[in-house]
């Protein structure tokens, strides 16, 4: 089955459709009492701050858009080793109904388009050991390599907090 779909970048008056998606991506992620993003926060960190960048695929043509069938989710890096920026996908998710129809690969394509436009170094994602079907799409189709020896290493509020323990003492 194919569809017809365009992607383009998401607004301010996407963000209750982004949400939607995150939301929809953490139950897939079997979590979605993580997902704890609200419109305010989505706004002021993604549209008005800048932290943040999303594409969105909708079913339809940009003349006359339809259903939201995917997101992907971005933000630049900086990597000292190539001494250039690069992306860092925080999420990709195409709605389990519009898969195998080039969604997926085609928020990858309009990725590598805004990497390239940036000078980016690399592109670099994460995925959920248990998610066979993503890995093997990204090795397989998008030639993607695993980071053996990188681990993952996370702080949030309260060890955030803490790293004050750590600031030097005026003399």
């Amino acid at each position: 089955m194919s569809i017809q779909y365009h992607i383009r970048p998401a607004t301010v008056n996407d963000v209750d459709t982004l949400l939607q998606l995150v939301i929809d991506l953490a139950t897939y992620e079997k979590e979605p009492e993580s997902a704890k993003a609200t419109p305010e926060l989505f706004k002021e960190n993604v549209f008005e701050k800048g932290y943040a960048h999303a594409l969105l695929a909708f079913q339809g043509t940009p003349e006359a858009p339809g259903v939201p069938l995917g997101m992907a989710l971005y933000f630049f890096n900086f990597s000292t080793w190539t001494g250039r920026p690069g992306m860092y996908l925080e999420d990709l998710f195409v709605k389990p109904e519009a898969r195998n129809m080039g969604i997926g690969k085609a928020l990858f394509a309009e990725l590598g388009t805004i990497a390239q436009k940036k000078n980016c170094g690399r592109l670099d994602w994460s995925v959920l050991t248990w998610n066979e079907p993503s890995i093997a799409f990204y090795e397989k189709v998008l030639s993607a390599k695993r980071m053996d020896g990188w681990m993952g290493m996370r702080l949030t509020g309260e060890g955030i907090e803490n790293l004050k323990k750590f600031a030097p003492t005026a003399n």
